[in-house]
């Protein structure tokens, strides 16, 4: 059973538990998404307005590119007949493969000079968690020939560029140092016949993972271009089966929102057309992805090409964009982490790459996980502890706030409990009246203030913070590799089980201590008490350590004023059952 079943299991087992009292109780009471679908308009090329068909190769606003004047990468080039240059026969000329490294404090990327391709990007403030793995985390797959080799398709002709010599500069790579400026890595590449340039510039900050891509391309008059992804990300955690879930591709269409569809299940050849916002690789942490134009602008990619590639969790990936009036093309490159917050700052719904909970949860969860994920990096920040401790004193800090209502629920059942005598002598006294017992019952309401929801409501608040935690910590990079205590990885499994046993006892406690009190506890009550707390160990064993450790903390606070309760529930119990009200008879 997966994880997220497990869950659910455990929240639904949790809820019967809190709710058993009120039912074992009972009353009786007065009678009383998927993506759209349609063949919406639109190419590979990403050209056209929202609602009309999208224009032919001809560059036309295409990419949503503003048409002007701009000086031709390489002076003296001129643009011939696309039949000059673009040959499907054509033979790459061999040249010698160098590696040229770019580093900064955040990463370190290896591009080929053969084809302009990426093949490496280590992210260096990750560690590697696969096994067998050492170093900081890696992004591309080494098998896949690497990404953001391009290729130029005019009509019917195409020109592949990933086998070709490219001249780079600075021709020793770039170091970035903190605090320090922008800097550019230039690849030029010249057709042999003289016909074709092209020069994509890639701008690096030392302090982000966002890279400025301007690609501009002399000779190829309103040509496609599509740039290779390659074919997935890299494993970087220890966990490969709970990693291949979620390995994939999505894409945010300007009209018909997000899609994502998992690499394992690219079986042929398929195609998405845009317009798209954006285009990314995820795995359980990070994401590769691409975002045509400036911040701001109205530039949207063409289009998505899938197809199947050997290895696990693989499909090759390429995005589709046209070239502008000016022969110019910007993009945004985001290779980093699943930062929430890095990823707002887009505001094109980035951070949706990878969304939490399931598709029916999502509006629930989605507010509770920014407030949670804000106040548990606002504690990090100004108290100056680690995560550990933030958990520790974020599950203190809940059960504080939830005191009152806690407090209100649980006397709001001890008078539903001392109400039951009545409950059932009226049940019993007017049994063969309908009408006369529903009356009876709502004067009995009325008189003692009882409500059979009103110990359940406030109690179920908590669940949507736990629900949202479940997938916060399952997903969040801020628990990646944080140690607390003995525990190495709170995004991972307490390897000695000490959180789960704890968690199982907290359980039995605060149920025995509740049961104590209660007026000749029913012997399915008696029974939950010892079954539930094993089974919930069994259940949680698993689950992310933070995720335990918040909620042991949770449930260790909660025993003083469960103690306190059942203390009240003595007193209310040695004062005998509640007296029946006065009635004008019958």
């Amino acid at each position: 059973m997966r994880q997220e079943a497990r869950f659910l299991l455990a929240i639904t087992l949790m809820i019967l538990v809190l709710v058993g009292t009120n039912i074992l109780f009972p009353p009786i009471r007065p009678e009383e998404e998927g993506r759209p679908g349609g063949d919406a308009p639109g190419q590979l090329d990403g050209s056209g307005e929202v609602g009309e068909p999208s224009l032919p190769f001809s560059g036309a606003n295409a990419g949503g590119a503003t048409p002007g004047e701009v000086p031709p990468p390489f002076p003296g080039t001129t643009a011939p007949e696309p039949s000059a240059v673009f040959r499907p026969e054509e033979t790459p000329v061999a040249a010698p493969e160098e590696t040229v490294v770019v580093e900064g404090p955040l990463y370190r990327f290896e591009w080929s000079t053969t084809g302009a391709r990426l093949i490496s990007a280590r992210l260096l403030q990750f560690e590697n968690f696969d096994e067998g793995a050492e170093g900081p985390v890696e992004l591309l797959v080494a098998e896949s020939g690497g990404a953001l080799a391009i290729q130029l398709r005019v009509g019917e002709g195409e020109l592949d560029l990933s086998a070709e010599p490219f001249e780079v500069e600075p021709a020793d790579g770039l170091r970035l140092n903190e605090g320090g400026g922008a800097r550019t890595l230039t690849f030029r590449y010249r057709h042999p016949s003289g016909a074709l340039a092209l020069q994509t510039a890639y701008t690096f900050e030392p302090s982000s993972y966002v890279i400025r891509v301007r690609t501009e391309v002399v000779g190829a008059d309103g040509a496609l271009v599509v740039m290779s992804m390659g074919s997935g990300l890299q494993y970087n955690e220890r966990n490969r089966k709970e990693e291949s879930r979620i390995m994939g591709y999505v894409t945010n269409h300007l009209r018909e929102g997000i899609d994502d569809e998992m690499l394992s299940r690219v079986d042929s050849e398929r195609t998405q057309e845009g317009p798209l916002l954006w285009a990314a690789l995820k795995s359980k942490y990070f994401l590769f992805a691409v975002m045509p134009g400036l911040e701001g602008s109205e530039q949207y990619l063409g289009g998505l090409i899938a197809s199947p590639a050997p290895g696990e969790d693989q499909a090759a990936i390429a995005v589709t964009q046209a070239l502008g009036n000016d022969g110019v093309l910007e993009q945004r490159i985001f290779m980093g982490p699943q930062d929430r917050d890095l990823l707002l700052a887009f505001e094109n719904d980035l951070e949706e790459a990878n969304p939490y909970g399931y598709r029916w949860m999502r509006p629930v969860v989605r507010p509770v996980v920014s407030v949670v994920l804000s106040i548990l990096n606002f504690l990090h920040r100004n108290l100056n502890v680690g995560y550990g401790w933030v958990l520790i004193i974020f599950g203190v800090m809940m059960r504080v706030l939830l005191f009152p209502l806690n407090q209100k629920a649980m006397r709001a059942q001890m008078r539903n409990m001392a109400v039951q005598p009545l409950l059932q002598e009226i049940q019993k006294k007017y049994k063969d009246q309908p009408e006369k017992l529903q009356k009876e019952m709502m004067k009995l309401y009325k008189d003692h203030g009882f409500n059979p929801l009103a110990g359940c409501l406030p109690m179920l608040l908590p669940w949507p913070v736990l629900i949202t935690l479940f997938f916060v910590f399952r997903n969040t990079i801020h628990l990646r590799g944080e140690s607390f205590l003995w525990l190495p990885n709170l995004a991972a499994a307490d390897p000695y089980y000490i959180l789960p046993v704890l968690l199982g006892v907290s359980m039995f406690l605060m149920q025995w201590i509740s049961m104590r009190s209660l007026p000749d506890p029913n012997p399915q009550m008696k029974m939950m008490m010892w079954i539930m707390p094993p089974m919930m160990t069994v259940i949680f064993i698993n689950f992310a350590s933070g995720l335990n450790l918040y909620y042991v903390t949770a449930n260790l606070a909660t025993i003083p004023q469960q103690y306190l309760i059942a203390k009240e529930r003595q007193k209310l119990k040695g004062k005998g059952p509640v007296a029946q009200p006065a009635t004008s008879g019958d």
